[in-house]
């Protein structure tokens, strides 16, 4: 019997990670994407003045992204990561004081409680209130399976947000303004007092609740197209696979089966389609949409999405020590010295904002003249730096909405057999992270072989 002729529509980490496993296992796949580079939602673009490549966001992954780490070392790109030896956060508080948070080498999630007993950016007594947390995590450790125990859930969680879901677990006001809403705001890209608590405790138990080493942070260390997406694209066509860009694609399904995809007229014939594009664009798939995929459809074009806004700023020499800061209380949450990560001089720094709402719709000046103060408010080394140029990414689509009410997220498995779903808002329990578009993608990949 021949082998099925796969397709993979969606060229970022969920499909670039399901056509790698695909083509590693000896599977025809071809990846096809409408944009003219790859990276979905995780790319870099060519800036206009200089030709270098800028990332679309700065993304980061924790030592608990045990799928998007084993794809990275399938292509061959695991050095284009840094790893942090055990989690370390500097913070910049509003009164300009600087402190780090470091999580000493003792076992999960002794190490984190520890860490923030010896932080002295809070009183006491918001320290000791992250003990309280320790049932919690010591619950919500991870099992061989991959998902939380139930032990871990509560009724309580069904219905509660991340805020309440502190509340009731005895953290303090002043350890949720300091480290869980910022933590949990970069991880969910929802305010805590809207965003489901499951996802939220779903990433601590991964970070903290089995082994300290998930906790510790990983950074590119190239732009996100030489980091992963040029290497998937060595390592399929090493093997065969075929890759095209600028592919914008709709699937035929006839008679409750896939027939092919269609790209600008001409058609591809098809057995199998994994589509990993957002939830946004699955309606575009189809003219029209299959009965079998009505329901599907129709809760992902409901699915509300959250943006998230980077502001570039270039400066004539270093103002950074840090690879990365925490900016506590501000508008732009957390600051990147790109430079500094990827090994060069002077300064280009990405200040992000997470769930950025209020952001979004300022003009691009207003953006880059509220990022130009909170980096002088912050950062004592650019008083004296000239700012060279600027520039703002807006991703208003960033990620899929985490509140509760939302539609439920889709399965891999589709009611039409030879089509199958993959992406970050996909059902991986986990929020709209690289893991979870790289556990998705992986998914899809083992429910064909």
């Amino acid at each position: 019997m021949a082998e099925p002729r796969i397709v993979v529509i969606g060229g970022g980490f969920a499909g670039l990670s399901a056509a790698v496993m695909l083509a590693h296992h000896g599977r025809a796949v071809t990846v096809l994407d409408a944009r003219p580079r790859l990276g979905g939602r995780a790319t870099a673009f060519r800036d206009r003045d200089t030709g270098e490549l800028v990332d679309n966001g700065q993304h980061v992954m924790f030592g608990c992204y045990r799928e998007t780490l084993a794809f990275l070392q399938r292509i061959g790109a695991g050095k284009n990561v840094c790893v942090q030896p055990a989690l370390e956060v500097p913070f910049v508080d509003a009164g300009r004081r600087r402190s780090v948070l470091r999580c000493p080498t003792l076992p999960a999630p002794l190490h984190l409680l520890a860490g923030v007993l010896a932080w002295d950016a809070l009183p006491w007594r918001d320290r000791l209130s992250a003990l309280r947390l320790a049932p919690a995590l010591l619950r919500g450790r991870l099992g061989r399976g991959g998902g939380i125990g139930p032990a871990s859930r509560s009724r309580a969680m069904d219905t509660e947000t991340v805020l309440t879901w502190l509340r009731r677990n005895g953290q303090s006001p002043g350890l949720i303004d300091r480290l869980w809403e910022p933590l949990a705001v970069a991880a969910l890209n929802q305010p805590i007092n809207e965003a489901a608590a499951a996802p939220f405790v779903r990433v601590l138990a991964d970070m903290f609740g089995a082994d300290r080493a998930n906790s510790a942070l990983v950074l590119p260390t190239r732009p996100l197209d030489e980091m992963y997406a040029t290497p998937s694209r060595v390592f399929l066509e090493a093997r065969g696979a075929m890759v095209r860009t600028d592919a914008l694609a709709r699937v035929l399904i006839e008679d409750g089966h896939v027939t092919g995809v269609e790209v600008r007229g001409e058609r591809i014939p098809a057995d199998v389609v994994v589509s990993t594009v957002p939830w946004h664009q699955l309606r575009a798939l189809f003219a029209p949409v299959p009965p079998a995929l009505a329901q599907i459809v129709a809760n992902a074009s409901v699915m509300r999405s959250m943006p998230i806004v980077t502001v570039n700023l270039w400066y004539d020499r270093v103002v950074m020590d840090d690879a990365f800061v925490g900016l506590a209380g501000r508008s732009m949450q957390w600051v990147f010295d790109k430079r500094r990560v990827f090994g060069e001089t002077a300064s280009h720094l990405s200040l992000v904002s997470s769930a950025a709402v209020a952001l979004a719709p300022l003009r691009q000046e207003e953006l880059i003249a509220l990022a130009t103060r909170e980096a002088a408010d912050s950062l004592v080394g650019t008083r004296d730096a000239t700012l060279l140029r600027a520039t703002v990414v807006r991703e208003k689509q960033a990620t899929f909405s985490l509140r509760h009410g939302e539609p439920p997220r889709p399965a891999t498995r589709t009611p039409v057999a030879s089509f199958f779903l993959a992406g970050d808002w996909t059902d991986t329990g986990l929020p709209g992270t690289i893991e979870s578009a790289v556990v998705s993608g992986h998914s899809a990949a083992r429910a064909i072989l």
